[in-house]
């Protein structure tokens, strides 16, 4: 056995240890509110598109066994890509593999992976594809076929899992198959248009999910928030009393949209809506950016301001991994002892920049432009900037869980490509942007007043 056959199957042996100890720590999983939801479909075999009807889909394969084998599905999704990424690396870069281990170890990101949820399933679909096509890819070889056509199984997976997953699944693609800017430009806007128009039609006619009203809810939100921010205008949808009404319980709200779909909040006065079409939700949104574009950019400046966690306070909510599930009657379990401590020492990270969203875009983009996106690490960058810039337009909610791969994806591609050594100006750049970022969260977090810690105190 050659020396470099030697280093790697130490990697694939740790890597195996790795999966069978946080299987074990961590099993069934932690199961949350859409989690519980989710398999409640499962059981009944009635679905809808509230939740990824592909995921129900794949968890009715399993039905009657819990949330166990899903858990073993993420994981062995993240594990899979991680393995596969330092196995590739380690003749070369032995202390580089480790640090992709370690990578997996971080308490808050393994601690969202263990939840049952739709973003940790498109992060260990989306990592095990990247994970197969490096194992050749950095060892200088060329992908055989067979290792691409699995690979684009689960990145159609991961593509389907999340509605804005596309956006981190099509320029991975264009970056790791196409060299040439305008070629990837193509290939990703082709994939994405042909993504969100086959989406419903796969989810409704494939899969047999009901329409939910799912697709309605961006729109809602950013005719709520232009409508609260202008001086009343008939064209946005909305009475005088609703919009008053909007205004006077602080409804539209930067953390999430909920408060305007719940009965106790905006939802009842606002429930006419839920029968609209998306299309003619849409059709009035368009017009509402073109008339009122600064208080759209308002709007979605103050949604992503929350999601990225920049100008936020200490404690911002729904960063901290759960550490207990849901309650239900579905037989649904949660982990043990071991499991809860390991969340509870994930709780302190949150305030640290490593959390906050906002870092690893800078970082990102400092990335990609070092590398120019070549090779994996180009394409890693040019996925999670694909995705952190689609919370420009699409996003609802600012839960930590959101960016869990593209926080995995920019920390993996600043392991394989060093871009600090890279051109000097464009590391200064990102090096001043980066610390202005981290300095403006600092004060944040110090000065700003700590929010409510609860669902029902964030609603208002």
């Amino acid at each position: 056995m050659t020396r470099a056959h030697s280093h790697r199957l130490r990697i694939i042996v740790a890597t195996l240890v790795l999966f069978g100890l946080s299987l074990v720590i961590f099993a069934p999983g932690y199961v949350e509110y859409d989690s519980v939801g989710q398999y409640a479909q499962v059981l009944s075999g009635d679905y809808d598109d509230w939740h990824p009807p592909i995921m129900a889909r794949l968890w009715s394969l399993f039905a009657g066994h819990g949330a166990g084998p899903m858990l073993a599905v993420q994981l062995g999704g993240w594990w899979l890509g991680l393995g596969g990424i330092a196995a590739g690396i380690v003749d070369r870069r032995p202390r580089a593999a480790l640090l992709v281990l370690a990578i997996g170890l971080v308490p808050p990101w393994l601690g969202w992976q263990v939840a049952i949820l739709k973003d940790a399933q498109m992060t260990g679909a989306t990592l095990a594809a990247v994970g197969i096509v490096g194992w050749w890819r950095l060892r200088g070889e060329r992908v055989p076929p067979a290792a691409w056509c699995v690979a684009a199984l689960l990145l159609t997976y991961a593509a389907l899992v999340r509605a804005n997953a596309i956006f981190a699944v099509a320029p991975l693609i264009a970056l790791l198959v196409a060299t040439r800017w305008s070629v990837r430009i193509a290939i990703t806007v082709a994939l994405t248009l042909v993504t969100l128009a086959l989406s419903p039609i796969v989810n409704h006619r494939l899969l047999g999910a009901r329409d939910s009203g799912v697709a309605r809810t961006q729109a809602l939100y950013d005719l709520a928030g232009i409508a609260t921010r202008v001086p009343y205008d008939p064209r946005l949808g909305f009475s005088p009393a609703e919009v008053a009404e909007m205004r006077e319980r602080h409804c539209v709200k930067a953390f999430f949209w909920d408060a305007l779909g719940e009965p106790n909040r905006c939802g009842t006065s606002l429930k006419r809506f839920e029968t609209m079409a998306p299309g003619t939700l849409y059709a009035r949104l368009a017009p509402a950016i073109l008339h009122h574009p600064v208080a759209y950019a308002e709007q979605r400046l103050a949604h992503v301001n929350s999601t990225w966690r920049l100008w936020v306070p200490s404690r911002w909510p729904n960063a901290v991994p759960p550490q207990s599930s849901e309650p239900n009657d579905l037989h649904l379990g949660q982990p043990g002892r071991v499991a809860l401590a390991w969340q509870r020492m994930a709780g302190p990270w949150v305030d640290m920049p490593v959390m906050w969203p906002i870092v690893w875009l800078i970082l990102a983009a400092g990335g990609l432009a070092v590398t120019r996106g070549r090779g994996l690490a180009g394409a890693l960058f040019g996925s999670a900037l694909g995705l952190e810039a689609s919370f420009l337009v699409i996003s609802v909610a600012s839960d930590f869980r959101y960016h869990l791969w593209p926080v995995m994806a920019c920390a993996l591609g600043l392991v394989l490509a060093k871009p600090w050594t890279g051109e000097r100006w464009i590391v200064r750049a990102a090096g001043g942007v980066l610390l202005l970022a981290v300095i403006l969260g600092g004060v944040a977090r110090m000065t700003l007043p700590v929010p409510p810690q609860s669902y029902e105190a964030m609603l208002g």
